[in-house]
């Protein structure tokens, strides 16, 4: 199973979603229910998340959090095992909890966080269960309109703010906004992901491509990778290349020159940054082979981590690939 993309850092917003492993329900009781929601309230102060909106639905449960540091799969695996581990022990039960790894979706919170929330908040009615989402006592709708007060470790401050300025008038705009729609007809805002994995505008999904998956080379493991990584093409690295070592294309693109350095620098971010096939790129470098492109690839992969002025340079060429 190919493991998921994910892009971690301070201040990201996820939705998250866990599902019962062969879609076993993940609560038995209120008490099930009521130890999750203490597990959520841990994780919010061991790891500094914030939890915007939840929904706890029969085999599954839906989470907008905001991670203050990169370390959204050490919290969602933290509060998987903790009550996986209450829930197998009160049951009598063993086996995996949960189905799999978890799914979360990279969300550009000031875009998408106040329709996800409404979204979320309405499950418990697409699913048949209530006629309105007040009626729901595991989601944090309830807090959201100002009919319970909101737990400590709830944010409810930066969602609201974003239906006006005094508490009374966002929780009554706010109640309107998820109230006054057709549950059974509202599309999920998810339905057009970008790689299936990044809700947001076009800017904020171009943000995470340059900064988050330009550099990354595991493309094999994780194939979503590969449509997401921006487009870079082969002429524009070798064109970088030969104006840093004041070299044309010719020199870079020939074979037989040895302690060509501009060759296989050109040859070594041609494979970390095209998703190009070693056979493709060998056709490109002078027709030589792919094995020969890994040969060069792996020289200056143990050059480049003992040489500290050639990383530098190398480095220096990426951004600029990347960035131009």
């Amino acid at each position: 199973m190919a493991r998921p993309l994910r892009v971690e850092y301070s201040g990201a917003v996820y939705h998250v979603i866990n599902r019962g492993n062969a879609g076993e329900y993940l609560y038995r009781s209120s008490r099930d229910r009521k130890k999750y929601l203490s597990y959520l309230a841990k994780a919010v102060k061991r790891f500094s998340i914030k939890i915007h909106t939840y929904c706890l639905m029969r085999n599954h449960v839906h989470i907008l959090m905001e991670t203050q540091h990169p370390n959204l799969s050490k919290s969602v695996q933290w509060m998987n095992v903790s009550y996986a581990v209450y829930f197998n022990r009160k049951y009598k039960r063993n086996g995996h909890l949960f189905q799999g790894r978890f799914k979360s979706i990279l969300v550009d919170a000031d875009s998408y966080l106040k329709q996800l929330s409404r979204y979320i908040h309405l499950n418990p009615v697409r699913a048949g269960l209530v006629d309105r989402p007040a009626d729901y006592d595991w989601s944090s709708y309830n807090a959201f309109i100002g009919n319970v007060i909101a737990p400590e470790w709830l944010e409810t401050n930066w969602l609201l703010s974003q239906f006006g300025r005094v508490r009374k008038e966002a929780l009554t705009n706010y109640k309107d906004f998820v109230e006054t729609v057709d549950a059974k007809r509202l599309e999920n805002p998810e339905k057009e992901l970008a790689g299936g994995f990044i809700l947001g505008s076009a800017d904020f999904i171009n943000w995470v491509k340059q900064s988050f998956l330009s550099k990354r080379t595991d493309v094999k493991e994780i194939p979503q990778l590969r449509q997401l990584k921006p487009t870079i093409k082969l002429e524009r690295i070798v064109e970088v290349v030969g104006d840093t070592f004041h070299r044309d294309g010719e020199f870079l693109l020939n074979k037989g020159r040895k302690r060509n350095i501009a060759r296989d620098i050109a040859i070594y971010l041609a494979r970390d940054l095209t998703g190009e096939s070693g056979k493709a790129l060998g056709e490109y470098f002078g027709k030589i082979s792919g094995a020969g492109i890994t040969r060069r690839y792996n020289y200056m992969s143990k050059s480049i981590n003992t040489n500290r002025k050639l990383r530098k340079q190398v480095n220096q060429l990426r951004e600029k690939i990347v960035n131009s």
